[in-house]
């Protein structure tokens, strides 16, 4: 379900929130409108049976002259998974110039330590997740959203009303720690400790920038066979 959310939302679908998989009305709608705007196998005068009475088993022809390999009557939900990737590989080849135009904007050539990214990896995951637990953001199913709300928590954190500054250095005087520990000294050790958590989440702050956009990078680069789409009239 949540994949499918996904990719209705890159193929920008009216309503990717708003469906359900068990409603005929919704699964049909979709279909319908993969076919109408992205797909266009059929010619205009021919769609129209893929909205009537028998539109189950006329989309079960459609898919199998589109050679999916999965039964619509059987496997509905995996054929329409099927359907979006081959629409969205559609989508790719003709705006595939764009797409590499913006993502070459985006990667990231300096840092090597960067280059072998893999944003889909076990690895990446768990990173973000014990950076979420870090700063106590509540869960949520997609991992790049969570780094983008960690993003967001920090800069909020590292504002204007959260840090002040004189000019590009901070010093112990400029600080507040919020409570007094008694002793001036100890008042004075806190400042420190202030300063560099600070320093800490800047550096955080920067490394997820750089993670962030390395991701987008990956994901708005898809690799794809077009060889298996075909665009139809």
């Amino acid at each position: 379900m949540l994949s499918i959310q996904r990719k209705l939302r890159t193929l920008e679908y009216h309503s990717p929130d708003h469906f359900s998989l068990n409603s005929e009305d919704d699964v049909r709608n979709i279909v319908n409108w993969l076919e109408n705007q992205k797909i266009r196998y059929y010619s205009v005068a021919d769609r129209g049976v893929l909205q009537g009475e028998d539109w189950r088993s006329n989309t079960a022809s459609y898919l199998k002259q589109l050679k999916c390999p999965y039964g619509f009557e059987k496997f509905q939900n995996a054929a329409l998974d099927w359907l979006l990737n081959y629409a969205i590989r559609l989508e790719y080849s003709e705006k595939k110039d764009n797409i590499n135009e913006r993502a070459a904007k985006l990667r990231i050539t300096d840092d090597e330590d960067c280059a072998p990214l893999d944003v889909n990896s076990v690895q990446f995951k768990n990173s973000v997740n014990k950076l979420r637990d870090f700063l106590r953001i509540p869960p949520h199913h997609d991992y790049l959203q969570v780094l983008k709300a960690c993003r967001i928590l920090i800069e909020k954190r590292l504002g204007p009303n959260a840090v002040k500054r004189t000019g590009d250095k901070m010093t112990l005087g400029s600080q507040e720690i919020g409570f007094d520990l008694g002793e001036a000294s100890l008042n004075e050790a806190g400042k420190a400790l202030r300063l560099l958590h600070i320093e800490e989440l800047r550096l955080l702050q920067t490394q997820i920038n750089e993670a962030i956009v390395a991701a987008q990078s990956q994901t708005a680069d898809p690799k794809t066979d077009t060889s298996l789409g075909q665009v139809g009239r």
